[in-house]
């Protein structure tokens, strides 16, 4: 078989976005929208999510489906990934942070669309693979860490937005406290075996507004 090239990659990615497209389509009740933003679908489009699996999974990038990255997790499904992504309304002055780095795919979308990320893995091994990935690509709005994620990042607090993509019954208290007033927390939130995406948005007075968006399913956040 032939090597892929950067135009068959291209053609893969604009088929992932219509896939995209089509869930946010059919789920326009639940999302109260039924298409990507913009911004949002021009960085899916750019991102090189190839480059953020193994090696020996790079056909089944664009697919539709998580992929395994080692040490018992995923990259989420490319619809997941964006619909987390979209709900939490990225402006282009944002600080953004970021807990469950993996290989670094929804850093760098979210590095397409704010001012600086920020984001901590547990594991070590992935926050080096990610360094790698971004530094090729040349996203210097981002910085990464190992570090329990349910802490946040106090250095660089106050965020203006949160994505967590691990889950828990819980929104861990830092994380909380490190958002601004007026900012918005995306994070599976449940048991075990099944979670609910939820948007916690914080109000000017510190009250913490839920908005259950839809089921799913996730790795537990490691607490260490």
């Amino acid at each position: 078989m032939k090597p892929l090239t950067e135009d068959h990659l291209a053609i893969y990615r604009r088929h992932m976005v219509e896939v995209i497209d089509i869930h946010f389509d059919l789920l326009s009740d639940e999302l109260g929208k039924s298409h990507l933003g913009e911004s949002l679908r021009t960085a899916l489009l750019k991102v090189p999510r190839h480059v953020f699996v193994p090696r020996e999974l790079i056909m089944a990038a664009y697919q539709d489906g998580p992929l395994p990255i080692g040490f018992d997790k995923t990259i989420s499904q490319p619809f997941i990934a964006a619909l987390m992504v979209d709900q939490l309304d990225v402006q282009p002055d944002d600080k953004v942070l970021e807990i469950g780095t993996g290989y670094g795919y929804q850093a760098a979308l979210l590095a397409e669309l704010a001012r600086h990320v920020f984001s901590i893995d547990v594991v070590e091994e992935f926050i080096e693979m990610a360094e790698a990935r971004v530094q090729a690509l040349c996203y210097d709005n981002v910085t990464l860490r190992v570090g329990d994620g349910s802490r946040g990042w106090p250095d660089e607090a106050p965020f203006d937005k949160i994505l967590v993509t691990a889950a828990g019954e819980e929104i861990p208290e830092a994380l909380a406290e490190q958002l601004k007033p007026g900012g918005r927390l995306v994070m599976p939130l449940g048991g075990q075996d099944v979670q609910q995406i939820k948007r916690i948005e914080k109000r000017a007075n510190g009250e913490l507004a839920t908005h259950a968006i839809m089921p799913a399913r996730f790795t537990p956040l490691e607490i260490v």
